[in-house]
């Protein structure tokens, strides 16, 4: 598996800036972190209307594990929600993702909302808001629920796969077994979906949460739409069609919840699967027979005189020698994709957000690719989870895809509020590249995924001026990743001392 040079051994801002220069990673990043109150990422927000966000800091929305069977929050899902209000984080984007019906559960302890499970999704949001007003005001904290619907990963009952899909996709279907007579969703059972977020959305309201996520991202059903050229009839082909959903569910949550802000979290990219290559490293996964089998047979020879697997210089090169190939849409599932299945175009992002905005959506989450099929464009880790592969590239450089997608949106519509993802693989220097991006207005928040897990107070240490605490930084094992997809309950076992007391910490830690 090809090695690279861990983000902990870079201990200067010119050893850091350098290893960027040497990769070709083109990363924004301030040699001194600023704290104090006109300090960039201690800056207010001003979002339009009277909503003022206390800071440029915001927790991600990430899958829960720990729910109940039937949905509800458990004493560690209340824990990470109290962390999250000890973050110092003024923007908490979503909590985590909630389903708004049983069938669209990616596992059977993710949280779901409806009217039995109301009281403790409110108790939750409470918990949270009395936890941060123990350090800070919350009057200027903003607080939203992602509401999702998993698709084609729906898990809703136990490990077996219970997918709902929208399309025949040959990648897709082949890799997790899904028969070429599996049903479709039809078009009234997506009326019926789209209710079902309303409702969702109502409730939400309810339990007091500002706003709503519309979650269209990481391979789940809201990001299939957008990829669903192969669907006949009114939700399928055009980008007029594949947008239809998300108007038609904009539509009825304002109906049913006036006054609830919406926003939206998007894959704004997306890459074809991945597959462990010979050594355990990351490759594209080409079917059988596809023509870019023709492109990746013209770099056996290349490659072999290197390191085996595909690392960002050799993706490059395969993407040249598709295009060669005449075979542009090789893969053409992509959404925010070039055709290629290795590269990007956002002109139909770009429209996207031109989407939003004329529907009066003005908070957008930026992300990419899927957890299920290109890890490590999504989440840029050093070490895969159990069921992934090696990095097929040092894994800044999907920190600085990430970041430069995200920059491109915000100067597309500078007018929405746009969240940065992909930043935890940073590590020590994630504060000096949230600053420089957050100054220079390529985002508008620096987003905090799994380092919340483990080190859920950097956000308040930063804004404070103080040194960070090394041991508590994520260093992306991926554990909280293995563990579920081993059954077991989220968190950040290797780092975050009451997950090291469960007995399942000692198994990750012979796995890695």
């Amino acid at each position: 598996m090809a090695r690279y040079r861990r983000v902990a051994a870079l201990k200067t801002p010119s050893e850091f800036a350098g290893h960027l220069e040497e990769i070709g990673a083109r990363l924004p990043f301030d040699d001194k972190v600023e704290a104090g109150p006109g300090a960039p990422l201690a800056r207010p927000y001003h979002l339009r209307g009277s909503a003022v966000i206390g800071n440029r800091f915001a927790i991600l929305p990430m899958e829960g594990w720990d729910g109940t069977p039937d949905g509800r929050p458990s004493e560690l899902t209340l824990r990470r929600w109290r962390r999250f209000g000890a973050s110092g984080a003024k923007l908490i984007w979503g909590g985590e993702a909630v389903a708004v019906r049983h069938d669209g559960r990616a596992n059977p302890n993710q949280l779901l909302i409806n009217e039995a499970n109301l009281g403790e999704l409110a108790s939750l949001r409470q918990a949270l808001v009395a936890e941060h007003e123990v350090h800070w005001s919350s009057a200027d904290l903003l607080i939203g629920l992602q509401l999702t619907h998993s698709g084609r990963f729906s898990r809703p009952s136990g490990p077996r796969l219970e997918p709902v899909i929208l399309y025949r996709h040959p990648w897709l279907d082949r890799k997790f077994g899904i028969p070429g007579d599996y049903p479709l969703l039809s078009d009234g059972e997506i009326a019926r979906l789209v209710d079902d977020f309303a409702r969702a959305a109502r409730l939400a309201q309810r339990a007091g949460f500002a706003f709503v996520d519309v979650k269209h991202c990481h391979g789940y059903l809201g990001h299939e739409f957008l990829s669903a050229l192969d669907r006949p009839g009114p939700y399928g082909g055009n980008f007029e069609n594949r947008t239809r959903f998300l108007r038609e569910v904009v539509a009825a949550i304002r109906a049913a919840a006036p006054g609830l802000m919406i926003g939206v979290r998007l894959s704004a990219f997306d890459f074809m699967p991945f597959k462990p290559g010979p050594d355990g490293t990351g490759m594209p996964d080409w079917r059988d027979g596809d023509a870019g089998d023709r492109a990746q047979a013209g770099q056996k020879e290349e490659g072999s005189r290197g390191d085996p697997g595909i690392h960002a210089e050799s993706v490059r090169r395969l993407v040249s020698t598709l295009k060669a190939c005449d075979v542009a849409h090789a893969y053409r599932y992509a959404f925010g994709g070039d055709g290629t299945g290795l590269g990007i175009d956002l002109s139909e992002p770009f429209a996207f957000l031109d989407l939003l905005a004329g529907l009066g959506i003005s908070l957008l989450c930026v992300t990419g690719g899927s957890p299920y099929y290109c890890p490590h464009i999504q989440r840029p880790a050093l070490f895969p989870p159990s069921d992934a592969y090696g990095p097929p590239e040092d894994p800044l450089m999907g920190v600085a895809r990430q970041v430069s997608v995200a920059a491109q949106l915000k100067a597309h519509r500078p007018e929405l509020l746009v969240v940065g993802s992909g930043l935890t693989y940073l590590q020590e220097w994630l504060p000096n590249v949230a600053q420089a991006i957050v100054r220079r207005g390529m985002v508008d928040f620096a987003g905090l995924g799994r380092m919340v897990l483990s080190y859920p107070e950097m956000a308040a240490d930063v804004l404070a001026g103080q040194p960070l605490q090394r041991k508590r930084i994520c260093r992306t094992f991926s554990d909280c990743t293995t563990a579920p997809r081993k059954g077991w309950v989220s968190g950040c076992y290797p780092l975050d001392e009451f997950y090291k007391e469960r007995p399942e910490a000692a198994e990750l830690g012979r796995g890695r």
